[in-house]
């Protein structure tokens, strides 16, 4: 007889499948690469490529059901397996992308070693603006700048430190009580009544000043090449270092960057959306306190390494600019250089400063499989095709919409390097110049990085930002986030759509 509280080899081995990931989503998967069998079987290899594919997108679309390294994973796997695309293919799309995998790996860690530096200037300027409209524009600017030199994904993810820092300061100033643990953070009830409407005023300050840091991190990612990795993939492919990107994408980016700040301020001023709601005064002057005391207990170290880390942050931007190096090997560098000043030499420190960008690292392989199974079967050529058939000013116009649609409903690294996979082989093949080329190029670009704001599937630092523990304190759900991006969406998209179809002719 089988112990209570134990169950079959089969039953444990389906509980352990995919872990916490819903039932739903379980079969669903299982479905999935059941049917890519009989797919293959009776329609062919196109067909079930296809079906890949569209798999594929779903689990970056549900990216909140379960990371889709492991989903994802599966799907690459069984396509290789029937053959869709070889090992060798598989490899050769690595190599390709080497550049991002470096610019993922050394560039993030690097920006890590800056954390202390990005939380000052960012608590310096929550508590030196009282305008509820000048913080906004200051933290939007703030996310854009430092985005478009730094890797996204910290930046906000510094933003939300800083955010949750404050946060719990006052919680547990207002409680009453020495030390909160995270778990009664988000129960208002910890707290006496009349304190307790002053909280969902801060709560809903907080939540609009990060999401307007978060879409300045989209405004200041399409700038650079470093802004995002597929731009990286692009500036590649196109052979521009990074003052060639800048000025390429220029025309497009500083339209859209001006439009996001207009937007900004008018959300801000009209409390439209979500946004407008001011830092209460007591929950201003708590924060203020802390920043003094935290000030005075900053010790002579402490400020050698927000010096050192300012030092490194200007040596970053010079090598960027004039291009010293590949973008991975600038950040290796300033990695050596930052632990060697501030004293990092242990090997589990330097670990958890790496093991960040590890897991999108890995699903950027899994998303070079499948890449490799789109070019080997030729899937979007009919696509490529259609657009390319159009007017200059108008297939330009619909390279963006089309970048666009897909980023917001999948992943933008992931649509950017299909398309730019695509129009490098056309070009090659002698159906693009040059100048045609460069032009699609800032449309995939644009595409990618604009209207993706659309969705928190779009942009990695906004699925970030909802799957961290801060989303629930402040009340942003999926939803609240997607209306909170909306104006900024459409302004924004349909500034860049004419930037491209007639600033770039």
């Amino acid at each position: 007889m089988r112990p209570r509280g134990t169950h079959s080899l089969p039953l444990a081995a389906a509980a352990s499948f995919l872990g916490t990931a819903p039932h739903w989503y379980k079969a669903g998967l299982v479905a999935a690469l059941l049917l890519n069998l009989l797919v293959w079987w009776f329609a062919g290899p196109a067909a079930v490529g296809w079906a890949i594919t569209a798999e594929f997108i779903a689990t970056l679309a549900l990216a909140l059901q379960a990371h889709p390294l492991a989903p994802g994973g599966l799907l690459a796997l069984e396509a290789v397996l029937l053959g869709l695309a070889t090992p060798a293919a598989v490899y050769q799309e690595i190599e390709h992308g080497l550049p991002i995998l470096l610019l993922l790996i050394f560039m993030v860690s690097a920006i890590a070693f800056m954390e202390e530096l990005l939380v000052y200037v960012f608590s310096r300027l929550l508590t030196a603006v009282r305008s509820s409209t000048a913080l906004a524009l200051g933290m939007c600017l703030a996310g854009a700048l430092l985005s478009a030199f730094l890797d996204a994904l910290t930046v906000i993810a510094v933003v939300m430190t800083v955010v949750l820092g404050f946060y719990r300061v006052y919680f547990t100033v207002a409680a009453g009580l020495e030390r909160v643990d995270d778990a009664h953070l988000g129960h208002d009830a910890h707290l006496p009544v009349e304190r307790q409407a002053e909280l969902a005023q801060l709560r809903a300050a907080l939540r609009g000043l990060v999401m307007h840091a978060a879409v300045g991190t989209a405004f200041g990612g399409v700038c650079t090449l470093v802004g995002e990795p597929q731009n990286l993939l692009i500036g590649h492919a196109l052979g521009w270092h990074f003052m060639d990107f800048a000025r390429a994408m220029a025309p497009v980016s500083l339209p859209v960057l001006l439009g996001g700040l207009l937007t900004c301020a008018g959300v801000e001023r009209l409390a439209l959306f979500g946004f407008g709601t001011p830092i209460p005064a007591a929950a201003r002057d708590v924060l203020l306190q802390y920043e003094r005391d935290a000030a005075a207990r900053r010790t002579q170290r402490d400020r050698w390494r927000l010096i050192a880390q300012a030092v490194a942050a200007v040596l970053l931007v010079l090598a960027l600019a004039f291009h010293w190096a590949e973008v991975g090997l600038i950040g290796l560098a300033i990695v050596v250089l930052l632990t060697a000043l501030l004293g990092v030499v242990e090997e589990h420190r330097l670990a958890d400063a790496m093991k960040t960008a590890l897991p999108f690292t890995a699903l950027l392989v899994v998303f070079f499989a499948i890449v490799a199974v789109i070019r080997d079967q030729q899937l979007f050529e009919p696509a490529i095709g259609l657009v390319l058939a159009q007017d200059g000013a108008a297939r330009a116009g619909w390279m963006y919409l089309a970048n666009g649609l897909l980023s917001a409903v999948s992943d933008n690294v992931f649509v950017a390097t299909i398309y730019i996979g695509e129009l490098q082989r056309v070009h090659a093949a002698g159906q693009l110049s040059s100048a045609q080329f460069a032009h699609l190029a800032v449309a995939v670009n644009a595409g990618t990085n604009i209207p993706s704001i659309a969705t928190p599937n779009g942009q990695a630092a906004f699925l970030f930002l909802l799957t961290s523990a801060l989303a629930p304190l402040l009340r942003l759900s999926y939803g609240r986030m997607c209306w909170m991006a909306l104006p900024y969406l459409v302004v924004t998209t349909l500034i860049g759509w004419v930037a491209v179809v007639y600033f770039l002719r």
